[in-house]
């Protein structure tokens, strides 16, 4: 992952231009606060955010958010997503980008069953990225692992000297294939037996003009 430095590094005599990438974070704690928490998989109070100790990356914790079809499920629940607001609050002089999500959980499916789970991010007034999706399908009955990368020129940064909340968009659908809805149940969650399940998202840092 790619961060920034001040333009002028006090332990080199490199000099490195504002904007250029690097890979120091500010020295600074970054914190950030959740504005708004909406959708089906993440009902009030499911949904926390955690920012790593060393300000390289940032954790959203969910606790209630499965997609379900079969028996015992309900017409509507074979999707859930949810959309956090999030402002993030950096030390002065920086900007910053998401470079990486690594996203987990946990899905049952049965035989000809299968599951898509799409994500998204975009800052305020800005165009949203293309969703980035991943397919599984049944039989399957384990943990699941998803990594979105984005190319560094492709980073898109918060405009420097603005404040514009960060919009993150997921989503998780199970589709019944050839499975038998009557007597099955297929399933795939972003939570975990105990839970609660890591979402991180990984920072590129700029040093700002």
């Amino acid at each position: 992952m790619l961060n920034a430095v001040a333009a002028a590094l006090l332990t080199s005599a490199i000099i490195i231009p504002p904007g250029a990438p690097n890979e120091t974070p500010p020295p600074d704690h970054i914190t950030i606060d959740v504005v708004t928490v909406n959708g089906s998989g993440c009902p009030a109070g499911t949904a926390a955010v955690a920012v790593s100790p060393d300000n390289k990356a940032f954790t959203v914790t969910y606790s209630d958010y499965l997609a379900q079809i079969g028996v015992g499920a309900r017409p509507t629940d074979f999707r859930k997503n949810c959309q956090l607001n999030l402002r993030v609050n950096v030390p002065q002089g920086f900007t910053y980008g998401i470079a990486q999500a690594d996203y987990r959980g946990f899905a049952h499916l049965e035989r000809g069953a299968y599951a898509v789970q799409k994500a998204n991010y975009y800052f305020q007034g800005m165009s949203q990225n293309d969703s980035a999706s991943h397919r599984y399908n049944g039989p399957h009955s384990d943990g699941w692992q998803a990594t979105d990368q984005t190319e560094v020129a492709a980073i898109v940064y918060s405009p420097c000297g603005e404040k514009r909340n960060f919009n993150i968009n997921t989503e998780l659908r199970v589709y019944p294939g050839s499975s038998n809805t009557a007597t099955t149940t297929s399933f795939v969650s972003m939570d975990s037996t105990d839970g609660a399940i890591d979402t991180t998202y990984q920072f590129s840092w700029k040093t700002c003009p």
